[in-house]
């Protein structure tokens, strides 16, 4: 009987701590993702949990190529302050980024001088999605912000607790007084 009880209560006990892991522990859908760098080196997303990230699908032959630099300049002033924007190169939208990931940081770095993270070219939208986009567009995992994205150079936010918090469309360029009082918003939360 007294063992009995003893596993009872271990089991209780197990229940309890098990059903209350602090949020820390939980990683967000987004982050919940392992992809490939744009050097094709393996990325585990979670290792940017607690960050303020900055989530753009990019294009080098787009009217909107442009904002690399401002999201460069965005990376600079932030990145100390726990900010992360990371580049997703897409060839979905007038076949703008038509070149292969060397090409594609090639030209990253010497026009705009970018040492944000970039990524391995990825479709955004339709079956072949990645699971990144796919949880960034969501009902199920971002049901305020959900739906295709419309073109290049859309940008999610996504706060330090994970979830995402704010979509700017691709004509909100990403010094656009909205964004940065949303990132500084963001960055003032502390870590959880």
């Amino acid at each position: 009987m007294r063992m009995l009880a003893t596993c009872l209560f271990a089991g209780v006990a197990f229940t309890l701590t098990a059903g209350f892991l602090p949020a820390a522990d939980k990683v967000s859908p987004v982050l919940n993702n392992k992809v490939k760098s744009i050097k094709g080196e393996e990325v585990d997303l979670a290792k940017y949990r607690g960050k303020v990230l900055l989530v753009v699908n990019v294009a080098s032959r787009c009217g909107a190529t442009p904002q690399y630099e401002q999201l460069e300049a965005l990376n600079a002033m932030y990145k100390d302050k726990g900010l992360a924007v990371l580049g997703f190169p897409c060839n979905q939208f007038g076949a703008q980024e038509p070149g292969s990931e060397a090409d594609v940081l090639k030209f990253c770095q010497s026009k705009y001088n970018v040492t944000f993270d970039l990524f391995g070219k990825i479709d955004v939208n339709g079956p072949n999605a990645s699971p990144v986009y796919k949880a960034l567009t969501s009902k199920e995992t971002d049901p305020k912000f959900a739906g295709d994205i419309k073109w290049n150079f859309e940008k999610f936010l996504i706060g330090r607790n994970g979830e995402i918090v704010a979509r700017f469309p691709t004509g909100t360029k990403p010094d656009a007084p909205e964004v940065i009082k949303a990132i500084e918003g963001e960055l003032a939360k502390p870590e959880k």
